[in-house]
């Protein structure tokens, strides 16, 4: 028997990058907020310290005959997500109806483990690129070498379902063009990157708030179908353009609320090539993170460093499963995780039922 559970997901993490960093001084991470998730403050009796490290649950259930599972994501307290983390870093504690304060589970003898989340989560970003007349015209060659870098450090290694990418276009025309569907294969991906010519676009404009507005909608429907499939997604949109928005087509205002009021699992970064771009413009869409590049041949190491940004919020992601002790007719007990990672420490406090729980659990 599992239930699952549809929980409050994430923010969007704040990142800063040398060439340009954000900063979302309005974000509160008080996991008593919810502002990251579903997650109380660790009892009191525990004696933790402060919180450096914020464990956001996302989701968790049960399996019988006594395994439960938390699906959360971690980052520091400047909301940088964190990847890499194993089993042994986190410390379980219980507590049961006749318990005081917490217990402490043995980590060995509950088989507690970092396992595979594919299942309950998937991970989707969104390549958008300009491919306006200037673009086309002066620097193709250096944008198809930096977009097969990215797709090449983003997409894992073994590729899975759980993560895949999409590729989009965008020149004057009020459409955002597809160039290649969501696959978890890099050498479709590139391979549609390298079909790229210079006859590609109709329209030398750039409709730059069009292609934001596009793609977020793009990213809302791909999170609402995860959710109808009781699987969580998270979602982000990588935006490349090297001027401004010329069709007018859409305003600034309007492409600006696309972004503010978009489901917080979507992560926006933006790209800007030269000097005709606006800064400003692209920091307010690229609200996760921004890179400017001077030049064409600093294209590549922009392109690196933001899909640094992408993997690890992708692997900032864990499904936490282990056996509990409790059983049958314990009703609810009170659940702590705390993470300890370079000396500093995170916990989040929550619940489950050992409704039905019984030994054997592996």
């Amino acid at each position: 028997m599992k239930n699952v559970f549809k929980l409050f997901c994430f923010v969007v993490l704040t990142v800063f990058i040398s060439s340009c960093g954000n900063s979302d001084d309005d974000v509160d991470f008080d996991i008593n907020q919810r502002e990251l998730g579903q997650g109380e403050e660790a009892d009191d009796c525990l004696g933790f310290e402060e919180n450096e490290l914020l464990l956001s649950i996302q989701d968790q259930f049960t399996t019988l005959p006594g395994k439960v599972s938390i699906l959360f994501k971690v980052s520091d307290s400047a909301g940088t997500p964190i990847s890499g983390l194993t089993a042994d870093q986190f410390t379980i504690y219980e507590q049961g109806r006749n318990d005081d304060c917490f217990n402490t589970i043995s980590s060995s003898e509950s088989s507690a483990r970092i396992s595979s989340n594919s299942q309950i989560f998937n991970n989707t970003t969104l390549l958008v690129l300009d491919l306006s007349n200037s673009v086309l015209e002066s620097s193709l060659d250096e944008l198809k070498t930096a977009s097969t870098s990215f797709i090449n450090n983003v997409i894992p290694t073994p590729e899975g379902d759980s993560f895949k990418m999409a590729i989009y276009w965008f020149d004057g025309e009020d459409e955002l063009h597809l160039l290649n569907p969501l696959t978890s294969s890099a050498t479709e991906l590139t391979a549609a990157i390298d079909g790229i010519t210079t006859d590609i676009s109709n329209d030398p404009s750039t409709d730059l708030y069009g292609a934001v507005i596009k793609s977020t909608q793009i990213a809302e429907d791909e999170i609402k179908a995860n959710n109808e499939a009781s699987v969580i997604g998270a979602a982000s949109i990588v935006l490349f353009t090297d001027g401004t928005d010329q069709a007018s087509r859409f305003s600034e205002e309007t492409a600006l609320r696309a972004v503010n009021d978009a489901n917080q699992n979507i992560s926006f970064f933006t790209i800007g090539l030269g000097s005709e771009i606006d800064t400003s413009i692209l920091i307010n869409i690229g609200k996760t993170a921004s890179v400017f590049a001077g030049n064409k041949e600093e294209l590549e190491a922009t392109f690196t460093q933001i899909s640094q940004r992408v993997s690890e919020q992708a692997n900032s992601f864990y499904l936490f499963e282990y056996c509990t002790p409790k059983r049958d007719g314990s009703g609810d007990n009170n659940l702590v995780i705390q993470l300890t990672n370079g000396g500093l420490q995170g916990a989040v406090q929550t619940k489950f039922s050992a409704n039905g729980f019984m030994g054997g659990c592996e």
